[in-house]
């Protein structure tokens, strides 16, 4: 079982960007660690000729065809533009 100390713990919240008070880490670090023990025993399983699969019922993805098609759907799009001019959207310039 993959034990995570408190200085792990505490790098790892500041590299996902979290605010972690001090007195909390000791429930981080055992709520980490209990995660890696399940990743580990999920390692454990043997998937040997197991083929992935979507749902747990057989069933094939629905596909549709590979054709291109003509949009023309311009002025649908642009009515929803704050502002649009010559068939494009418009946008305050941003480079000086």
């Amino acid at each position: 079982m993959s034990e995570i100390d408190l200085e792990t713990a505490r790098n790892v919240a500041h590299l996902a960007r979290i605010a972690v008070p001090e007195d909390t880490l000791p429930t981080l670090a055992q709520e980490l660690s209990h995660m890696l023990s399940f990743m580990e025993q999920l390692n454990e399983v043997d998937v040997e000729g197991v083929e992935p699969m979507v749902s747990v019922t057989p069933m094939r993805l629905k596909r549709r065809a590979d054709g291109v098609t003509d949009g023309d759907k311009q002025d649908r799009i642009l009515a929803n533009a704050p502002d649009a001019r010559e068939g494009f959207f418009a946008v305050p310039k941003v480079v000086e």
